[in-house]
């Protein structure tokens, strides 16, 4: 074995670097010794270089499992650009791209391999990984393979199916910026193997932490747009939904303050380029769900900024963990308003579906054997709860995936035990506990990165002065008339867009006047529909006139069209009279349901939203709809399944545009 004068001169030749820190180089050598080892250090430490160091060392290839595929891009691109063979399989690239980089790999073209655990599931990789010459598997932010930790995959569980076939001898390194002594215990106990962990010191002295209590959302974004070009240099703005990223980046461009919103539901291209654009201050912040961030190594973010509450310490520790990397001050700043709580709570009783829930699965793979499709169909879940409850049940040993024909099926296991639910209760209450220690965090008196390094086991006594308790001003607030009303001249100027355009129908995107929840038009619809039934109040009316003008200025249609109720009685057809009144273009009433439907807010997936309206409906003397332009009336639009089943409807029949309008817009289900 070489000495660390030796591995340090090869780094140098390598990576152009002149040595490595003490517990950097701790871990290397026991990776070189053919050790496992779990290494817990904080963000910017420097975890990348324990294992791409090695790779270059050993003879066979290196297989890192990360979630993130802006890391894995980012690391590809600079690791090729010092002449080092990496590549990287994940769902954004064709797959024929990740056949050849597979091909590639097992014929020792390829030195450092990333890959989504995901792909495990995957066959041909499964077959490529056993003619693979393997030298180091790497489980990167593997705080994900636990169920205690603030970001559990289970597709993380299946790396240590692997892990476990390994021979004795071949290293094992997993890294995390964040876990508890409980997650720390559960990792180094799956991994197994006599695994070394190394625990380096959490604290961020460079970090000014800040708590500013709200009482709205009106007095978040009002002091945003007070003071975010007064923050030094750029940063990150993290929100609590897809929707809110939407709405603060609105107020910012109505402001002429450059930022941009990022969230895990635009296409690959938008995303690199955002991404690019941070890496290059673009622009003064990025306005993102947790999508954005882990992983990406830029050392000079000076703030971070939560409008909404995190579900607990170790999530908020990881996501400002990002800022201030090169060692200089960054400032870190968290809104809290009371009713904040009320989303981390929703997502801590939406991790684990209800039990009836589980038992509706288990039931109907009991009966027959179905695809997630089939399943998510029969159960009326959401895909999302769906892979989880099909998660557990394969875990528990209850179901299986079999293969029929080209399609994944679940058959139900004869003799299964019976659901253990136990597990569930024990971490709904742990992630419960959690989320009290973040709303502890708010209100304690004492040094707030103290607090953090406790939570995650790092029980330092340094004498910290960098939080809003020990020795900075607190950031106190009150919104003036003058932002007052800048606020309400954004909010009858901002109107949402509806994606509804496809490759089947003539339907354009189209326009809302507001989102359900934003201001009063939530209630103001509410009312009208479900208590007083009168029509629904002009100011929506003025207010779907503004967004009309807005989004198609002067243009005419030759018919405006609404859809038909299912329960809520004239209110959309008067509605969309009094708009035909005002735009003076002709109204159809010629649009009919042909069986009833149910409201769409009961599905819960978008399969059986589409199927509630499909050949719902017919119109009277279609061949006047030939030729035509068709602006589309509703109140709300949620999945948009009515809408664009509409549009397809009038397209048969020869309409060359439908646009659709509606009141409101809801937020959705989508979070990052």
């Amino acid at each position: 074995m070489t000495t660390r004068q030796e591995q340090e001169y090869k780094l140098k030749q390598i990576f152009g670097l002149d040595h490595f820190f003490d517990d950097q180089w701790e871990t290397i050598d026991r990776i070189l010794k053919g050790e496992r080892v779990l290494l817990i250090e904080k963000t910017g430490f420097g975890k990348s270089l324990c294992f791409q160091y090695p790779a270059t060392i050993f003879e066979g290839i290196t297989v890192i499992f990360s979630p993130l595929i802006a890391l894995m891009r980012d690391q590809v691109k600079k690791l090729n650009s010092l002449g080092i063979a990496a590549k990287c399989i994940n769902s954004e690239q064709t797959s024929e791209e990740n056949s050849q980089i597979i091909e590639d790999s097992k014929n020792g073209q390829v030195k450092i391999l990333y890959i989504a655990p995901e792909r495990q599931e995957n066959s041909e990789w499964i077959a490529a990984t056993r003619q693979m010459n393997l030298s180091m598997v790497v489980v990167d932010e593997a705080h994900c393979i636990s169920v205690w930790g603030h970001d559990f995959r289970p597709a993380f569980r299946r790396i240590i199916n692997l892990v476990k076939l390994l021979p004795t001898g071949l290293p094992v390194l997993a890294t995390t910026a964040t876990a508890t002594k409980k997650v720390e215990t559960d990792i180094a106990s799956q991994i197994g193997g006599n695994i070394s962990v190394l625990r380096g010191n959490l604290l961020r002295e460079n970090f000014n932490l800040f708590v500013v209590k709200v009482t709205s959302e009106d007095e978040k974004l009002i002091w945003l747009g007070k003071n975010l070009d007064r923050l030094g240099g750029t940063g990150i703005l993290y929100t609590g939904t897809r929707v809110d990223t939407e709405i603060y980046s609105k107020w910012f461009e109505h402001l002429k303050l450059s930022a941009i919103g990022y969230h895990a539901g635009l296409d690959t291209d938008s995303r690199i380029s955002i991404e690019n654009g941070l890496m290059s201050n673009k622009w003064k912040c990025v306005i993102s769900t947790n999508a954005l961030g882990m992983g990406i190594d830029k050392p000079d973010i000076r703030f971070i900024i939560h409008t909404q509450i995190p579900q607990s310490p170790i999530h908020y520790y990881q996501e400002i963990g990002r800022a201030g990397r090169d060692g200089k001050l960054s400032n870190i700043i968290l809104f809290y308003n009371p009713e904040d709580k009320k989303l981390p709570e929703a997502f801590i009783e939406g991790g684990r579906p209800s039990i009836a829930k589980y038992e509706k699965v288990i039931y109907a793979i009991r009966n027959d054997l179905l695809g997630e499709r089939e399943l998510m169909m029969k159960t009326n879940l959401k895909q999302t709860q769906f892979r989880v409850i099909k998660s557990d049940l394969v875990e528990q040993g209850i179901i299986r995936e079999i293969i029929v024909g080209r399609y994944k099926k679940f058959e139900y296991i004869t003799n299964a035990p019976a659901l253990n639910t136990q597990a569930f209760e024990e971490l709904r209450n742990a992630k419960k506990a959690d989320l009290e220690q973040m709303i502890q965090y708010v209100e304690t008196s004492q040094s707030r990165m103290k607090f953090l390094c406790d939570f995650l086991g790092d029980s330092t006594t340094h004498n910290f002065t960098n939080c809003d308790n020990t020795g900075l001003n607190k950031i106190t607030f009150k919104p003036n008339e003058e932002w007052t009303q800048k606020l309400q001249n954004f909010r009858e100027d901002y109107f949402p867009t509806l994606q509804v355009e496809g490759k089947d129908s003539n339907i354009v995107n189209g326009i809302a006047a507001s989102y359900y929840g934003f201001s009063n038009i939530g209630a103001a619809i509410h009312r009208s529909k479900y208590e007083t039934k009168e029509d629904f109040p002009d100011f929506l009316l003025k207010l779907c006139l503004k967004a009309y003008r807005k989004k198609f200025d002067q243009e005419k249609f030759d018919y405006m069209a609404y859809v038909p109720s299912t329960l809520s009685g004239d209110l959309v057809k008067n509605f969309a009279t009094k708009l035909s009144n005002v735009l003076q273009f002709p109204i159809t009433h010629d649009l009919l349901k042909t069986r009833q439907t149910k409201e769409q807010k009961v599905f819960e997936n978008g399969y059986l939203k589409s199927e509630n309206v499909s050949g719902a409906f017919s119109f009277n003397n279609p061949g006047v709809l030939e030729g035509k332009s068709i602006l589309l009336v509703d109140d709300i639009f949620d999945s948009g399944a009515t809408i664009k089943e509409l549009g397809r409807l009038f397209t048969t029949f020869g309409a060359i545009k439908i646009a659709p309008i509606v009141i409101a817009k809801t937020v959705g289900g989508d979070l990052v």
